[in-house]
């Protein structure tokens, strides 16, 4: 039952890549990756997971955009997915990738720290 949703939301995302890429013209949606997606065993809901290079306020202004893009995005999804309904998305920002860059920021503070020692 996990493999198709699992399957559904590589689609998507794969999907959703080239949307953000090629078709949306919205400037505030510049540089935003999707990392992952997370799809309903229904597969009408769809959590998309995405990452932005840039601060706080560049992050908001993509939210914002993102958010204003989604109905589009959810009809060009439908003419790409054969699925009875296209499934709703969800934006969710992924700040993983800037934790793990702190965590090992702080890691090498403390090897070269003891390294002193």
């Amino acid at each position: 039952m996990k493999e198709r949703p699992q399957r559904v939301g590589e689609a998507i995302k794969a999907d959703l890549m080239d949307l953000l890429k090629n078709e949306v013209k919205d400037p505030r949606v510049g540089f935003v990756s999707v990392v992952r997606v997370e799809v309903s065993g229904d597969l009408r809901h769809a959590r998309v997971y995405y990452s932005v290079l840039g601060d706080e306020t560049g992050k908001r202004e993509t939210a914002a955009g993102l958010a204003r893009a989604t109905g589009y995005l959810r009809s060009q999804l439908a003419g790409r997915l054969q699925l009875r309904h296209a499934p709703e998305l969800d934006f969710r920002l992924d700040d993983s990738i800037e934790r793990g860059v702190k965590i090992a920021q702080i890691l090498g503070q403390l090897g070269s720290d003891q390294q002193r020692k």
